[in-house]
């Protein structure tokens, strides 16, 4: 599906996107917060990464690695998000999804965890500025593709095992 978005409407729906350091489809959804279920927003997150982790390797196949920095960031993001709102706590900026990270950390006792998402970050500014070189780029998307790994064994092992935010109970760190 395909929604066009005319100026000036367009023009300040990217700009605010690009401030919080978001993509414009998870700067929609975050508007879309207060209309959404929980069960509905984790859904959506989860549609969101496999369409940014499927678009971050067609750029990775081409060798655009500036663009796929950019898509490999919002892969991990929308993964965040989805185990924030599981949670129940706040993923809205980019502290909300470090926190996140750092719970994360302690509940499974692997500060990989966090070392994986500082990897990501580089990923993030690269997009803005450019600066990897290839054989970086690929040792930070080798331990990236690891973090999204974990991220979905975590959200794999919350459905099968754990309430949820949906379901009334909140897991906080």
């Amino acid at each position: 599906m395909v929604i066009v978005i005319e100026e000036p409407l367009a023009s300040l729906i990217k700009k605010e996107a690009e401030r919080r350091g978001l993509q414009v489809e998870e700067y929609l959804l975050a508007l879309l917060d207060r209309f959404l279920n929980s069960k509905e927003k984790i859904e959506a997150y989860i549609k969101l990464h496999e369409k940014y982790l499927r678009e971050a390797e067609e750029l990775y196949a081409k060798d655009e690695l500036t663009q796929a920095c950019e898509k490999y960031w919002g892969a991990v993001t929308t993964l965040l998000n989805a185990i924030g709102e599981k949670k129940g706590l706040p993923h809205y900026s980019h502290r909300d999804l470090a926190e996140i990270v750092e719970c994360l950390v302690e509940e499974a006792n692997n500060p990989k965890i966090a070392e994986y998402f500082a990897q990501a970050e580089r990923l993030h500014a690269n997009y803005y500025h450019n600066f990897l070189r290839k054989i970086t780029f690929d040792h930070h998307r080798r331990n990236v593709m690891e973090l999204i790994a974990i991220l979905k064994r975590y959200l794999q092992s919350s459905q099968d095992g754990k309430q949820d935010q949906a379901s009334g109970e909140v897991h906080h760190c």
